[in-house]
């Protein structure tokens, strides 16, 4: 299936460009005239700036107005070393590859964009499942939507923002969600901000954001179906999305995020009933302050493969400082993570690198699960050429309550992050 899907892509792709070449024909590349060579000052990182990827862009052509690739590469590695749920010591180290993606966006017709972003490694080396291994080359799509600009194709004055977008995408749960990943300030989301926000997923659905002034609303439903390398079908139930922002002031916005399932177990794709969350972001010039707070419910026995001890309510909350130490050069950041949960395996820690595969068979962690966590993480965020390439380093501590007794972890993780 995935040949298929990866051969389907090339094609793609290839048309796309294919069509880019034949309308770019007899064009000057934008930002030059023609017949001028265009300026190198030799700089890498205003080369990453300037928008390396944009092949074409033109007002004038009534088919593609803009075209655009892009690339992601995420790599870091770490070393963890705890004491199990029986009090026995472990140390791994681990490196990963955790994303390399290419990416495209296409706005043609005036009024339309189509997102196309392909994941090109699958790094399985670390994972507590079989295979561990490292595979190259297509994998699934990360997103693959298409988007109606509503306002702009109708020239509406009542709103601001008018958009309907569907197909692949991620779900915008909790304020780490909402940001980006080349953009996050810790290496690895919180475990609540994992859970609720579909991390491991990325499900078919139709969203509509309306905007007016300091205010912006999301509504949408998704597909349950969490096995599609492309777009999901609607045949195995569904799930309702809406998220709400405002934005006071330009340093200071809030939002409340909520996902309900169609029925009241939990959903296949998300792995719990319903949550919600509510966010508070600070961001000035030298430092900033995000608050999130999250609650919901893992769902019911209904669906017949919840086992007792993984029902119930479940609650988080992270608090996140950061600040500059050297001006767009070097931040420091802070994190604290909380996770409860009526149930003795209600929460669950990420995936990385605690609950990894662990070099000693012996070592049991409980899977990860357990009724509460605490996780601390500070750490430092070097910027070689603002979020385009930076490399990112920190330390963590860990404690977990498991239903076979608690475990205890240190974790030292460096990234290196980059994009065009």
């Amino acid at each position: 299936m995935r040949a298929r899907a990866g051969e389907w892509w090339g094609g793609c792709l290839a048309a796309v460009v294919a069509v880019v070449a034949m309308a770019r024909a007899g064009e000057p590349e934008p930002g030059k005239e023609p017949g001028k060579a265009p300026k190198n000052r030799g700089d890498w990182c205003e080369f990453l700036r300037d928008d390396p990827g944009l092949l074409y862009e033109s007002k004038k052509n009534p088919v593609i107005q803009r075209f655009e690739v892009g690339g992601r590469f995420q790599y870091q590695a770490a070393y963890v070393a705890g004491k199990d749920v029986n009090g026995r010591h472990f140390h791994d180290t681990y490196d990963e590859f955790r994303r390399v993606r290419l990416e495209t966006e296409t706005e043609f017709l005036r009024f339309l964009t189509a997102e196309i972003n392909v994941n090109l490694v699958d790094d399985r080396r670390f994972r507590d499942n079989y295979p561990y291994d490292l595979g190259w080359g297509y994998d699934t799509f990360d997103t693959l939507t298409l988007e109606l600009d509503i306002d702009k194709a109708l020239d509406l004055e009542v709103v601001d923002k008018l958009e309907l977008t569907y197909g692949r995408m991620k779900v915008k749960m909790g304020a780490e969600a909402h940001q980006s990943s080349r953009e996050i300030l810790t290496i690895e989301r919180s475990a609540i901000s994992d859970r609720i926000g579909t991390e491991e997923g990325r499900p078919t659905g139709g969203v509509l954001s309306v905007g007016k002034g300091d205010w912006e609303l999301a509504l949408g439903a998704f597909s349950s179906e969490d096995d599609a390398d492309a777009l999901g079908g609607w045949n195995d139930g569904r799930f309702y999305y809406a998220s709400l922002e405002w934005k006071p002031d330009k340093d200071l916005r809030f939002l409340y995020d909520h996902i309900v399932n169609s029925h009241s177990g939990r959903d296949a794709a998300l792995g719990y009933a319903w949550a919600g969350s509510l966010s508070g972001i600070y961001e000035s010039d030298r430092w900033g302050l995000m608050v999130n707070g999250v609650y919901g419910d893992n769902g019911g026995f209904d669906e017949g493969n919840i086992r007792p001890r993984r029902q119930g309510d479940f609650w988080g909350a992270v608090v996140m400082p950061w600040c500059w130490i050297v001006e767009d050069r070097l931040q420091m950041v802070v994190s604290f993570e909380y996770q409860g949960a009526e149930e003795s395996e209600g929460i669950r820690l990420n995936s990385r690198y605690v609950r990894a595969r662990h070099d000693d068979p012996l070592v049991d962690v409980d899977g990860g699960r357990g009724s509460r966590s605490r996780v601390w993480y500070a750490g430092l965020n070097y910027y070689l050429c603002g979020d385009r390439a930076k490399v990112m380093a920190g330390v963590s501590h860990t404690k977990l309550r498991a239903r076979s007794g608690d475990v205890r972890a240190m974790s030292y993780l460096v990234a290196l992050r980059s994009y065009f």
